[in-house]
């Protein structure tokens, strides 16, 4: 009993409705402290279900999930979709009722596995993310081009963890990331976010007048400024051509004899030292001395550690 309780649950949850523990706890005559108890082993099982307090508060699946493909095949959806609707048709059942409209809501769920901005298919996840990634773009799509307040789970560069509801304006793509541009209801102003970096994002039931911005108003140099970039000139090897061209773009890479050399301008920080020694002594670095430096102490540690 108390796992078919889950699993309805679950159902209800992926409906795209929001509950309350005292509104799922009336449904099923347990206690409040029954329902948080089942909440946290969906979440045990990998259901991210969400407990909010507050003005979005109530109990909610991330927009963003849905039930594993294999769960049932677009084929087997319509059949068991079309044998239910036949039944429902003769035998009036609220069970069969119950039934078909949990198939009819996870078959929606189903039918966009990437994300498409209009002619584009989207998937800027890592290999092997099961599409998660994806996901997180259609709901940031869709709350760009709706104009939908979304609620999102986020862990910034510094580590911090926050939950914060975001009117998403325009999706911005740089250096093979997606971004999304949104005015933070938190902060009362605009900041811009990396659907990477999203746990969970969800549908408040708001909508939201976009605001007006310029170009220049974006933040488009993403956290770095004059400060922190710096002009950089590395030595490649052939060998990794293709690789660095992925990285830094054919247009600041030229051939120099039997190697090839890119300047351009990059942000100083740690990841740009392991991306260069990524390249496993492919990628040299001509210039600053500054980042040289710091190069051969990061070699040397790791040397060191060996």
């Amino acid at each position: 009993m108390k796992y078919q309780i889950m699993f309805d649950i679950m159902m209800i949850l992926l409906s795209k409705k929001k509950l309350t523990a005292q509104q799922i706890a009336s449904r099923y005559g347990i206690s409040t402290r029954s329902v948080y108890r089942y909440i946290e082993e969906l979440n045990v099982c990998g259901v991210p279900a969400d407990v909010a307090r507050g003005r979005y508060g109530g109990i909610k699946i991330a927009d963003t999930y849905r039930l594993p493909s294999g769960y049932f095949t677009r084929d087997e959806y319509a059949a068991a979709i079309n044998a239910l609707s036949a039944m429902n048709s003769q035998v009036s059942d609220k069970n069969i009722v119950s039934a078909l409209e949990k198939l009819q809501r996870q078959q929606k769920s189903e039918k966009r596995e990437l994300s498409v901005c209009g002619n584009i298919i989207v998937d800027g996840g890592t290999w092997g993310d099961s599409k998660k990634f994806s996901e997180k773009m259609r709901v940031c799509e869709t709350a760009v081009n709706e104009g939908k307040s979304l609620f999102v789970d986020y862990i910034s560069r510094e580590g911090e963890h926050s939950k914060r509801v975001i009117d998403p304006h325009i999706l911005i793509f740089k250096q093979n990331v997606w971004y999304v541009y949104a005015f933070c209801h938190t902060k009362q102003d605009f900041r811009t976010f990396k659907i990477g970096r999203m746990k969970n994002a969800s549908f408040t039931g708001e909508s939201f007048e976009k605001r007006t911005f310029t170009r220049e108003e974006l933040d488009i140099d993403f956290y770095y400024t004059g400060e922190n970039l710096i002009e950089v000139t590395f030595e490649i090897d052939k060998d990794s051509l293709a690789e660095a061209e992925d990285w830094l773009g054919i247009d600041n890479i030229t051939p120099d004899k039997n190697a090839f050399t890119a300047s351009l301008t990059l942000p100083d920080d740690g990841g740009l030292v392991n991306k260069i020694l990524s390249y496993g002594g492919k990628v040299k670095v001509l210039e600053p001395q500054s980042l040289k430096d710091k190069v051969k102490a990061a070699a040397k540690r790791i040397a060191d550690g060996c």
